[in-house]
């Protein structure tokens, strides 16, 4: 997954608004979107290098977007727009070996009244509803955790994503931690009880977790090496 236009360095000064960031480049103040609903606990600290990029919108009110945090020396991808797109072209890539070579991918497919996957994969043999999240939380040393807030939306698409398995659908979970410095992967049971619980009981039945770190390099993010999990 390529990014819109070359990362442009800066320092992170401060979050506002949720989707306000204030960045420092060249003794300029500029202000960019964040693109990340979250808490983003442990990221927000006043003189993290930043990376952002400039929208090629001419009519986008905010011009550029933040991309990436440092954060002691390791790069966190923040966007969780691109975690899809992530995980698109690793399947198009044939990357994830659950689902074989010669695959049918949607994306955005309706189920049932008010729900829709984010990606239907069909096989020769099966039909595959995949939901995916993005990991930017590290509170222990290269311990990956979700979520970084209570969310209620995470438990909405388990219970729908039991509710396909019951009319013969494969169902994923995927985890994609949008960070090089994590070999491990838990719930944060501290932060939502209810998500921690609701998980494991669908994992009994029959809800499957892929779990994945990211590469980064200038141009883009790619999808890195499966993490262990632990539930």
């Amino acid at each position: 997954m390529n990014f819109e236009n070359k990362l442009i360095s800066g320092v992170f000064i401060k979050r506002y608004k949720r989707f306000f960031v204030d960045i420092k480049i060249n003794n300029k103040i500029i202000t960019a979107h964040c693109p990340n609903t979250g808490s983003m606990e442990g990221l927000l600290k006043k003189g993290n290098k930043v990376w952002f990029t400039k929208s090629n919108n001419p009519n986008r009110k905010l011009k550029y977007t933040l991309q990436i945090i440092e954060v002691n020396g390791s790069k966190v991808g923040i966007n969780t727009h691109l975690t899809n797109k992530i995980l698109l072209k690793a399947l198009e890539n044939n990357r994830l070996k659950e689902f074989g070579k010669n695959i049918e991918i949607k994306q955005e497919v309706k189920f049932g009244l008010n729900t829709r996957f984010d990606f239907l994969v069909t096989g020769k043999n099966y039909k595959a509803f995949i939901e995916v999240k993005n990991v930017t939380l590290r509170r222990k040393c290269k311990i990956a955790e979700f979520p970084d807030a209570v969310t209620s939306r995470g438990a909405k698409h388990i219970n729908e994503l039991i509710k396909a398995s019951k009319k013969d659908y494969t169902i994923f979970i995927v985890f994609i931690i949008q960070r090089e410095d994590c070999d491990q992967f838990t719930i944060a049971k501290d932060i939502d009880p209810e998500y921690s619980k609701l998980l494991s009981k669908a994992v009994k039945k029959k809800l499957n977790l892929l779990c994945y770190d990211c590469k980064f390099s200038s141009k883009g993010i790619k999808l890195g090496k499966k993490i262990k999990y632990k539930i």
